[in-house]
C-alpha cells in the first residue's frame, strides 16, 4: 500500500486499516477514503478529530477554519 498518496478507495484502506492508522498515528498524515474516485470520509490524527469536536462539529469547524484562511489573505 502506498501510504504517501492521500487518495485511498474504501475496499483498499479496509485491506490496510492497520498500516493506514499507524500512518496517521505516528506520520501525522491525513488519508482520505474514496468510493469511485470521490472522497467520501476521512483519517485524521485524533487531536485534529478532537479539535473538531469542540468547536461543535465539523460544520463549525469548517466555518472557523475557512473564517480564518480567508482573513489571512
Amino acid at each position: 500500500m502506498d501510504t504517501e498518496k492521500a487518495d485511498h478507495p474504501i475496499a483498499e484502506a479496509r485491506a490496510n486499516l492497520s498500516e493506514l492508522l499507524s500512518a496517521v498515528r505516528l506520520l501525522r498524515r491525513t488519508y482520505f477514503l474514496t468510493s469511485r474516485n470521490k472522497r467520501q470520509a476521512a483519517l485524521v490524527p485524533v487531536e485534529l478529530g478532537e479539535l473538531v469536536e469542540r468547536a461543535g462539529g465539523p460544520d463549525k469547524a469548517a466555518a472557523i477554519l475557512a473564517s480564518n484562511l480567508e482573513g489571512n489573505r
